[in-house]
């Protein structure tokens, strides 16, 4: 399997993390999305990933998946050891949920095509950019804070599932626009836990073959 991704990418990070976690062997073919231009936006990619974003997963058939979720979706269905939902379904849509609040209310808005667009058209500065940022992620946090289990390793039990591989990636973003972590410290030790295991240390975004050293 081949992945296309791009370092600092939240969702590509997400698929980073589940891809090891499930041992499955990929290659990574960086896309710079900050690159003159932007190479997402290149003919040849666009060809296998229409939105234009990342992550893409090319598979041994040359099929392509887009979507983080979906990706994600995919590999717990095809290679279902260790699974990333839970069997019980009050539990399985628990998690989903959570996982939702960190892929589908933070994420999008927080986006660089996003914030590209507020730069551009209302010409608002750097500093109101992170305002943003830390605006939209509070409150997923405060959400997220709210309803993780208060008693167990992870998110919603002993073991990693979606919401924990969504957290992680979230939290790094979180990070880098300086949000203060200091009233979310169930998510801090959760995001410790995670970080303790190969397979998200090894997902991290200055662990990629195209990371910046800023």
């Amino acid at each position: 399997m081949k992945l296309y991704s791009y370092w600092r990418s939240t969702a590509a990070y997400r698929v980073r993390i589940a891809l090891n976690l499930k041992g499955v062997d990929y290659g990574i073919e960086p896309v710079h999305l900050l690159a003159d231009g932007g190479q997402q936006h290149a003919p040849d990619y666009v060809a296998l990933n229409p939105i234009h974003l990342v992550p893409t997963l090319v598979l041994s058939d040359g099929t392509a998946l887009t979507q983080s979720l979906a990706i994600i979706d995919y590999l717990d269905e095809t290679q279902p050891d260790p699974p990333l939902l839970p069997a019980e379904p009050v539990l399985r849509a628990q998690v989903r949920a959570a996982a939702q609040i960190t892929a589908v209310d933070i994420h999008p808005v927080n986006n660089l095509r996003v914030v590209q667009h507020l730069e551009k058209q209302f010409s608002i500065s750097r500093e109101d950019v992170a305002d943003w940022m830390r605006h939209w992620t509070g409150i997923g946090f405060d959400a997220l804070q709210a309803v993780v289990h208060s008693d167990t390793l992870f998110s919603f039990g002993d073991t990693p599932t979606l919401a924990d591989i969504c957290l992680v990636a979230q939290y790094y973003n979180a990070r880098r626009w300086g949000l203060d972590l200091t009233p979310y410290s169930r998510l801090t030790e959760i995001e410790k836990n995670c970080l303790a295991l190969e397979a998200f240390r090894a997902a991290m975004p200055e662990n990629q073959p195209d990371a910046a050293p800023n």
